[in-house]
């Protein structure tokens, strides 16, 4: 046995350097690029998911998605809930709002104005299921997340030129 005495650092500079190198960790995983593709990704899929279940066959509306739009949904604004007007239209746009949007997210192609109208189409919903706006506010804060940061690297938008990402 030494008697040498050992030095030990204070818990606090224990703690700090632990902290630095979670923050290192964090900073090395949240890549920006990595951020924008996840955003684009988790924005696209419940929209793709509800907007396919609204076709039975190439520009064919399914009876349900009809029904949900004549029947179901209401506007609840004041003094209402109010039938939406031209239910038959409105399904057919929200229809193909709901695949193409997020096809062009996924794709990174037209993605702030992909991003921007499905926060128009969050709006919307919120508008007919007002319940719904603990995710109704998530879908709008990925759409303008997205549309304000742009596709990221990972995109045909990128490859087009667009390298206007502006970085959180």
């Amino acid at each position: 046995m030494s008697d040498t005495p050992v030095i030990r650092a204070p818990a606090s500079k224990l703690i700090a350097r632990a902290a630095c190198r979670a923050t290192a960790l964090a900073q090395w995983l949240a890549q920006p690029w990595l951020a924008q593709l996840a955003l684009r990704l988790a924005l696209a899929v419940p929209f793709w998911r509800s907007g396919i279940l609204k076709w039975q066959g190439f520009l064919q509306l399914s009876d349900t998605a009809i029904d949900l739009f004549s029947e179901e949904f209401m506007l609840h604004l004041p003094g209402g809930p109010y039938a939406l007007p031209a239910p038959h239209v409105l399904a057919f746009l929200s229809a193909c709002g709901e695949v193409i949007f997020p096809v062009l997210l996924v794709a990174g192609l037209g993605t702030r104005f992909a991003a921007l109208g499905l926060l128009a189409m969050t709006a919307v919903i919120e508008l007919t299921v007002p319940d719904g706006w603990p995710v109704h506010l998530t879908w709008a804060a990925m759409a303008l997340a997205v549309a304000a940061w742009g596709a990221g690297p990972l995109s045909i938008d990128h490859l087009l030129g667009d390298r206007h990402s502006r970085h959180p």
